[in-house]
């Protein structure tokens, strides 16, 4: 069942209401958050990417110190030509009102093209299913290979790796009802630890071995691509690695700002992630057997133990922002027309963004759970990881091109030359990942392809839904015109009635009128619309127009990362002159009861994904946040 209100886009441009958010927070305390949000994910992949990607250069033999040099560099100018240029120093200036993310691109480069608007909707559909796939492997990923160092103090630890992570993920996902506003004031502090740690260790064996530092020339990667063949185009895959995170740099932009991120990229995240990978790489040229794990191998006997807990504490907090992540896209999709309406709880009374998604929440450990307990070590479960994150970075190139082209207005010519040598990389790195399919890789893939099948069928079959609403309504002008001539009998109060199409009359009003014969003295068509902005302005939240004595039209708007509270925006209607009291108003909801019809728009296996995605919808009533003593819902059967 479903609720005949939905997210319609609006055409016209807003204001965003947001531009000042960051400027009651300090820059220092705005870089330390985001070092601690934006990098758990990047920040942690020195546990296991270097080890996986010098196992693959060396196919499974002893590794050379030409190959160790090779992957380094490949390594280091990854970093440097996908997450400083590209993302850094390019996307992050392509904001959506001050946000980022898929989601948000594709929102404002939908707005910007007057064709093909369709296919920039369905590149946004596989970058967002995608990203879920990364919500999935990251935490099992990263969780797992901190727990693994503990193998290196006795073999006798090695039967409680895969108990012991998943208990700390069990507790991690369990907490998440709680919020993350007082454990995410540790994050920062515990992320810069992490940084300098891992960038101090490493000095001791770059010093022994300085002669690792040629790796930072480009041509050390060049030649061990050209020398090492079909080998080298599968070591591109575990190189990526090293870079699997760098989405959440853009995604997160509306939570710290341009600079803030920036700073703390190129200030204090590269130079120690370049170190830390230069000092593994020096072991392993020293030692090829430190390769089992260099990671963990860089530090003495004395601090392993203290290493692993600190390791487990980088790696929690990067599943953390991954799970939040995933939220956020949540609610993005719902307001954007791509998934039915979920329950959302908002777990912090100062954030908006802190939100809280029980079904995510459960359907993400069940998938985690799953994957710990398939792969059982993260050298299996790197596999898996790459492909997702990979697919994502194609489609942000993608709709890159077309912001750049037509909201920054760069001629054709001029936007394809800045972003192809970027998507040309990331199409290269996608196929070599596609090498690991049968390994894991799998995995993702078939998560992302459910989850796209999920938002299609939503969007196609509320789509056709609307269209066959639309030919059954009555119009509203017709209507009101009628009503005002020869109005029915007419009781206290104010009735509002929830719309997604205000040319036409409610179904809930035609209902109310045939069955109870009465009306309202005074009757109100809501519309609900989706703003292609991240916020809205309280003063452009809501329209009100008067189309007859007793009938009025108020239009209320919503950007895609809010979440709609009626009541609080009709107090603003309030003040516009619209005067109601809450307690002598009923809001009027058509509740729809959907039935396969003979000849649908869509395959029947289809038809029944959507029949069922919408009797698992969420109340509308919930949603919205209207108090429901003072709902009435109308059923009405509904064929599609």
């Amino acid at each position: 069942m479903t609720v005949d209100v939905a997210a319609t886009p609006a055409e016209a441009p807003a204001t965003n209401g947001h531009g000042n958010a960051h400027s009651t927070a300090s820059f220092a305390a705005l870089t330390l958050g985001s070092i601690g949000v934006v990098y758990g994910d990047i920040g942690t992949s020195p546990l296991y990417a270097l080890r996986e990607a010098v196992m693959a250069a060396s196919s499974g033999g002893e590794p050379a110190p030409h190959a160790v040099m090779g992957v380094i560099s490949l390594i280091l100018w990854a970093l440097i030509v996908v997450v400083t240029l590209k993302y850094v120093v390019i996307l992050l200036r392509a904001d959506n009102h001050g946000e980022g993310g898929t989601l948000a691109l594709m929102a404002l480069a939908q707005r910007a093209v007057t064709r093909g608007a369709s296919v920039i909707v369905l590149l946004g559909i596989i970058s967002g299913a995608l990203f879920y796939g990364d919500a999935v492997i990251t935490p099992a990923l990263s969780v797992l290979s901190a727990i693994e160092g503990i193998k290196l103090v006795t073999a006798a630890f090695d039967p409680y790796v895969v108990p012991l992570t998943v208990i700390i993920l069990v507790m991690l996902f369990a907490v998440q009802v709680r919020g993350t506003a007082k454990v995410a004031a540790f994050f920062g502090p515990i992320m810069l630890i992490w940084f300098l740690v891992i960038g101090i260790a490493a000095l001791p064996p770059i010093l022994r071995h300085p002669e690792v530092l040629w790796a930072i020339n480009p041509m050390k990667a060049v030649t061990f691509m050209l020398h090492h063949g079909i080998i080298g185009f599968i070591t591109l895959g575990a190189v990526f690695l090293a870079v699997t995170g760098a989405e959440a740099l853009y995604a997160d932009l509306g939570h710290f700002g341009k600079r803030p991120i920036q700073t703390a990229w190129l200030f204090i995240v590269l130079p120690s992630l370049a170190l830390n990978y230069l000092g593994q790489g020096a072991l392993v040229i020293a030692d090829a057997k430190a390769i089992e794990n260099p990671f963990f191998l860089m530090f003495p006997d004395w601090a392993l133990i203290p290493m692993v807990a600190l390791a487990t504490m980088a790696t929690v907090i990067a599943s953390q922002a991954v799970i939040t992540g995933a939220y956020s896209l949540t609610r993005q999709a719902i307001q954007l027309g791509l998934l039915p309406r979920f329950e959302i709880r908002h777990t912090s009374e100062a954030h908006s963004g802190q939100i809280y998604i029980p079904r995510i929440n459960k359907l993400l450990l069940i998938s985690v759970m799953l994957l710990v307990l398939m792969f059982k070590s993260s050298s299996a479960l790197a596999s898996a990881y790459g492909i997702s994150v990979t697919g994502t970075m194609v489609v942000t190139a993608m709709m890159g091109f077309v912001v750049i082209w037509k909201v920054w207005r760069w001629s054709p010519f001029a936007a394809a030359a800045l972003i192809a040598p970027f998507l040309f990389l990331d199409l290269t790195f996608l196929a070599a990942n596609l090498l690991k399919v049968l390994e894991g890789g799998w995995v993702p893939l078939a998560l992302g392809g459910f989850v796209m099948t999920l938002m299609y069928t939503w969007r196609r079959g509320s789509r056709l839904l609307f269209d066959k609403s639309r030919k059954l309504e009555f119009p509203l002008a017709d209507l009101v015109a009628m009503l005002e001539k020869r109005p029915p009998q007419r009781v206290a109060g104010t009735a509002v009635f929830l719309t997604s199409d205000p040319l036409s009359a409610p179904t809930a009003l035609m209902h109310s009128l045939k069955h109870y014969k009465v009306l309202h003295e005074k009757n109100v068509i809501l519309t609900i619309e989706t703003a292609p902005t991240p916020r809205i302005d309280p003063s452009e939240r809501v329209r009100l127009e008067q189309i007859s004595p007793t009938f009025s039209k108020v239009t209320l708007r919503f950007g895609f990362m809010e979440s709609p509270n009626v009541p609080r925006a009709l107090a603003i209607a309030r003040k516009l002159g619209w005067q109601f009291d809450i307690m002598s108003t009923s809001f009027f909801l058509s509740r729809r009861a959907l039935k396969p019809a003979a000849h649908s728009g869509m395959p029947r296996w289809q038809d029944h994904l959507f029949i069922s995605m919408s009797r698992s919808a969420n109340d509308a009533t919930d949603y919205f946040q209207i108090p429901s003593g003072r709902v009435v819902e109308v059923g009405t059967q509904v064929t599609i």
